[in-house]
């Protein structure tokens, strides 16, 4: 008899899906870059934000401080990379790989690095099983 695991191709996406994750993956890095440097570190917005303007950027900035305050992206990025190596999937690597670009930009590289580093092995795991009919 065969192990199931020695049947089993390892995960790796199609290419398909390999440029939705580039896309993705850039897309949230340059956004947090833009959020770090354009709204949070900007000295200039940090005023007018704190002076009581009600605009969407000065919203933004303070859930985005308050999220990388208390380590939301870290985490995130953690626990989609740990369900991702035990169970890989498409859409926990998209998770994972998105909480990790704005976990390393938004001061959360610690947790973020290891998410990076876990979603990176998980391309040596055995795929998902899909049933033929």
């Amino acid at each position: 008899m065969k192990s199931s695991m020695a049947s089993r191709p390892i995960f790796v996406p199609s290419a398909r899906q390999s440029q939705w994750l580039i896309a993705l993956g850039l897309v949230s890095l340059g956004y947090a870059i833009y959020l770090r440097y354009q709204a949070i570190e900007l000295t200039s917005v940090g005023l007018a934000c704190q002076g009581g303007a009600q605009t969407w950027l000065c919203a933004t900035r303070r859930i985005v401080t308050i999220l990388f305050e208390h380590s939301v992206f870290g985490w995130t990025a953690l626990v989609a990379a740990i369900l991702n190596l035990i169970r890989p999937h498409l859409l926990l690597w998209s998770i994972g790989l998105s909480a990790a670009a704005f976990g390393i930009v938004l001061h959360n590289a610690a947790l973020s690095g290891l998410a990076a580093g876990l979603l990176i092995l998980s391309f040596a795991r055995p795929g998902p099983v899909f049933e033929e009919e």
